[in-house]
């Protein structure tokens, strides 16, 4: 029996009938049910029947093999599959009944057949890791094979990444990469044995972006709990509002950049964005690692978080503070005082929509003598990422935390619908 037959498979007085799928470990089978659903049971345990050879054709992915290129056709645009793990490249442990990151970017693609007919693939691991793993030396990495990828040829580029931090790494790709193609990241809610995951839907839309017009790095997610749309959320201005629902995530004040639609195929886009070959490819790789987020809240004890921050001799300091922009009275002589030693001291709101406007209060205008940055309304998370990039880059770090680089520093926030 090879993976792709369908089987049937009896162990301790139940049977299961499915397509054999490749298995993470030697002692287990993993049968695709015709529900959806995958199961695992012992190979010593279990009584096998090849019902019907060869229902699926599934390859194996060759061991420590991390690039791959699959059958070019010279009429598609190729496209790069780069993998960082997350739930759309998982699989379940069936020892533990976890779900895992260990699927390589060719695994995606066999796992999701949509794919096929839509572009040329090249497939390209650059860590296989759970999203709260990353850090901003994979970044780098990421960043030197997206431009690697491009320069090669590729007409866009899809990254499979974890949900609860792609935004820290979409900001990071879109501040380190000037970009003349599509770099779109996408990711999956629920996990492929799932009948309601989302990655099949979330994989093609992204596949479609990253054939568009738009030369900006995107966020591709589903726009509703439906089957039906995915989002088009500038990376830059993106936030996972949910911790499990497939429309986690937002674009915060302002519509998305466009939709996709899963049927139809067709991109609708609402506001106006960066086209195709408008940018040369450029690479800014380096980062300041040497930078923190604090948030105030209420009752903290501030001379103890004024010790700590002296002790770490920060180059950078973004602080979500209340509102407008605010922080305890009693705090603001510590971040004047880190502002005397050298350290960007930046300002942000833990408000989901508005600005930083210190001009208002008095406790706004006090920090503002103290030396500290208004970041206007950039997200807390981006601002953080964004100062690492300043620090390394920009010739004014603290000036730029005012700028709009990448999307991520809106020129008014307004209601919206």
């Amino acid at each position: 029996m090879n993976p792709g037959d369908r089987v049937r498979v009896t162990r301790a007085g139940v049977t299961n009938e499915g397509v054999l799928l490749p298995s993470s470990t030697p002692d287990h089978l993993v049968v695709k049910l015709d529900g959806g659903y995958n199961v695992g049971v012992d190979r010593a345990e279990s009584d096998v029947e090849v019902l019907e050879r060869d229902v699926y054709d599934i390859e194996s992915a060759q061991d420590g093999d991390s690039s791959s290129e699959i059958e070019f056709d010279g009429d598609l645009p190729t496209v790069s599959l780069i993998s960082t793990g997350g739930t759309i490249a998982s699989t379940v442990d069936y020892r533990t009944g976890a779900v895992t990151a260990q699927f390589t970017a060719e695994d995606v693609l066999r796992a999701v057949p949509d794919l096929a007919g839509r572009a040329n693939y090249r497939g390209r691991v650059v860590a296989n890791i759970l999203s709260e793993n990353m850090d901003p030396g994979i970044w780098q990495e990421l960043a030197r094979a997206i431009h690697e990828e491009i320069e090669a040829g590729a007409d866009g580029v899809v990254v499979m990444h974890g949900t609860d931090t792609m935004q820290f790494s979409a900001t990071a790709m879109a501040l380190m990469l000037d970009t003349p193609v599509p770099i779109v990241f996408t990711g999956s809610q629920r996990s492929a044995d799932r009948p309601s995951s989302d990655n099949v839907m979330n994989a093609v839309c992204a596949v479609e972006a990253a054939t568009s017009d738009c030369a900006e790095v995107l966020v591709c997610m589903h726009a509703t709990g439906s089957d039906t749309t995915c989002a088009l959320h500038r990376g830059t201005r993106v936030r996972k509002n949910h911790t499990s629902r497939r429309d986690a995530f937002e674009t915060v004040g302002a519509k998305p950049l466009g939709t996709v639609d899963y049927e139809t195929e067709e991109i609708a886009w609402r506001r106006s964005y960066t086209r195709r070959g408008e940018r040369d490819l450029a690479l800014h790789e380096d980062l300041n690692e040497n930078v923190d987020l604090l948030k105030f809240t209420p009752g903290m004890d501030l001379d103890r978080y004024a010790d700590f921050l002296a002790s770490r001799d920060l180059d950078g300091l973004v602080v979500e503070g209340t509102g407008l922009g605010h922080v305890h009275t009693d705090f603001i002589p510590t971040l004047a005082e880190l502002v005397d030693d050298g350290t960007v001291v930046a300002m942000t709101s833990q408000c989901i929509e508005g600005r930083v406007c210190d001009r208002v209060y008095d406790t706004g205008r006090d920090l503002l003598d103290a030396g500290v940055v208004e970041s206007g309304d950039t997200l807390p998370g981006t601002a953080k990422v964004k100062l690492m990039w300043a620090l390394a880059n920009h010739p004014d770090p603290a000036a730029a935390m005012g700028e709009n680089l990448a999307g991520e520093l809106q020129e008014r926030s307004v209601p919206w619908e």
